[in-house]
């Protein structure tokens, strides 16, 4: 035993180990459970008995050698495989350098714009996007026979046209104006759709920014007043203002809001049509009716409302022709904002 035991520690020294097959070979035939050592010590029973104890000392020598051989042989294998390893990379090539990302033009304007109403008092109100019948329409005065309640302008989401995507802001004036009492003063950015054609200056899913003011004694003085300093914080100090009168189911009295272009001053060119103004949203005094409807006593409290489309605002603001270009995600045009804060 002793004999076979000096044998094989000197093969395990001499045994050449300069690539994987080899290893293999080693490992199968010594430290494997079939292999030479794994034998003797099956065969250490036939040992007598008061020189077993020292036979199982060399066997265990015998075992750590062979072990600690293959595991220096592997480890020497491996680093010279990662060392000759081909990886296909020029390390010698300059690093890219890490590039930043621009806020979207319209993150940029929506931000102006609460900027902007921030600083005389109004915070910002936010709501769901799936919406039911009664904040979208009835509690804002639209009757039921009203065109935008058709199928070709609202996307509906019930076959009893219950449930839909909300088509204006002005779903979440009728929320806080439920949940809340008087004085309010927010405004309403938000996400909207409603069922159109996508071309240049319309698409189906768009961004609003709605205003409501609520108190004792609001006058459209108030709105007037408020309008005039949001559009020269937003367009220049030189920038006029009017109104024109209109209709909107849920202000009484209604007005559409002009500014004048500010790309010809108010002379006339093509972007305001030669009329040297450009319309950018809509306005008027809160509807008796929703105000009542919405739990405000009318007899008591005044408001006043707004609402503009952020598309709207950041087209006349930066000079863009096509409403698609927004959502294309077209990194070209995108990259024109970088220097925007």
């Amino acid at each position: 035993m002793v004999e076979n035991i000096q044998q094989i520690a000197q093969e395990i020294e001499a045994a050449p180990l300069t690539n994987p097959a080899e290893l293999e070979q080693f490992r199968i035939a010594y430290i494997g459970r079939k292999g030479r050592i794994a034998a003797l010590f099956d065969n250490l029973k036939q040992v007598a008995p008061e020189l077993r104890r020292e036979v199982g000392q060399h066997l265990n020598s015998l075992k750590n050698r062979a072990q600690e051989r293959f595991d220096q042989a592997q480890e020497q294998l491996a680093s010279a495989a990662d060392q000759n390893a081909d990886t296909g990379f020029d390390f010698s090539l300059p690093t890219v350098p890490n590039t930043l990302g621009t806020r979207h033009p319209l993150s940029l304007v929506r931000q102006e714009i609460v900027r902007i109403f921030e600083r005389i008092g109004f915070n910002v109100a936010e709501g769901p996007e799936m919406e039911d019948d009664w904040h979208n329409f009835s509690a804002l005065n639209f009757p039921e026979n009203h065109p935008a309640r058709e199928m070709q302008d609202t996307f509906f989401l019930s076959e009893n046209k219950e449930k839909l995507l909300r088509t204006h802001t002005s779903t979440v004036q009728v929320r806080l104006m439920e949940n809340n009492q008087p004085p309010l003063r927010s405004i309403m950015p938000g996400r909207v759709y409603r069922n159109e054609a996508i071309s240049a200056r319309a698409h189906m899913v768009f961004h609003q920014v709605e205003g409501l003011y609520v108190n004792k004694g609001v006058s459209f003085k108030d709105l007037k007043e408020t309008l005039y300093y949001f559009a020269k914080e937003m367009f220049g100090q030189d920038t006029q203002i009017r109104f024109r009168p209109s209709f909107f189911p849920f202000t009484e009295p209604s007005a559409e809001i002009d500014i004048t272009c500010f790309i010809c001053k108010g002379e006339g060119c093509n972007i305001c049509k030669g009329s040297g103004w450009v319309e950018i949203g809509g306005s008027g005094m809160v509807d008796p009716a929703v105000l009542h409807s919405s739990g405000i006593d009318p007899e008591v409290y005044s408001g006043f409302a707004f609402g503009m489309g952020i598309e709207r605002i950041t087209m006349l603001r930066y000079q863009i022709k096509d409403l698609r270009l927004f959502t294309e995600n077209d990194v070209r045009f995108l990259r024109q904002f970088e220097g925007v804060v």
